[in-house]
């Protein structure tokens, strides 16, 4: 399925979109949580995981790429990764699998979509990447603070931005140590998860 492509009724199309409805009405973001918030003029957003009333609008709002940081498990049980990438094709979304341990994460799990995410705004005057977890507040937080900081943006800096504007921004410290270290190796990526 192209971009802004729809299901037919009784195709896999049509069952995710049901399972995704359902399921995230059990299972998904607190009412309480913004589904999107924009950081500044960085063209990057952080939001909570995409309900079937959220997923629609995305493009609306002007996302054209996303990052999925839930855990396999979750993206499953929620079916909102195969729908985010029906809804704006498979190379312009990206899964960033991690459970939110308040550990270090390797960046084998995230490194590769930060690099993706910084890549596509850098290219594209128009790109606007959304980086989601399943309430926006930490992995999330993890995976849009490297883009910023891969995009020039000093630590200080990209944490004032994610703080500033997202109120249920936390920036873990052992989430912030796993990126600056990877910085501070160079960068590199253990697997790509393209």
């Amino acid at each position: 399925m192209g971009p802004g492509s729809r299901s037919t009724p009784g195709t896999s199309g049509a069952w995710r979109a049901w399972y995704h409805r359902c399921s995230t009405r059990v299972y998904g973001p607190s009412r309480r949580t913004t589904w999107l918030s924009w950081i500044a003029d960085e063209r990057v957003a952080i939001g909570s995981v995409p309900t079937a009333d959220v997923l629609p609008r995305l493009p609306i709002v002007g996302v054209t790429h996303v990052v999925n940081c839930r855990a396999a498990l979750q993206t499953w049980v929620s079916q909102d990764l195969s729908l985010e990438r029906a809804l704006l094709g498979p190379s312009r979304v990206i899964h960033a699998p991690m459970w939110d341990s308040g550990r270090h994460q390797p960046p084998r799990r995230w490194a590769a979509a930060a690099q993706f995410s910084a890549q596509a705004l850098d290219e594209d005057p128009d790109a606007r990447v959304l980086v989601h977890c399943h309430q926006g507040r930490r992995r999330s937080v993890l995976v849009a603070y490297a883009v910023l900081r891969l995009r020039g943006r000093s630590a200080e800096d990209a944490a004032h931005l994610i703080l500033s504007h997202r109120a249920e921004a936390q920036l873990v410290p052992a989430y912030v140590a796993s990126v600056e270290d990877w910085l501070a190796a160079g960068g590199p990526v253990a697997s790509s998860a393209w």
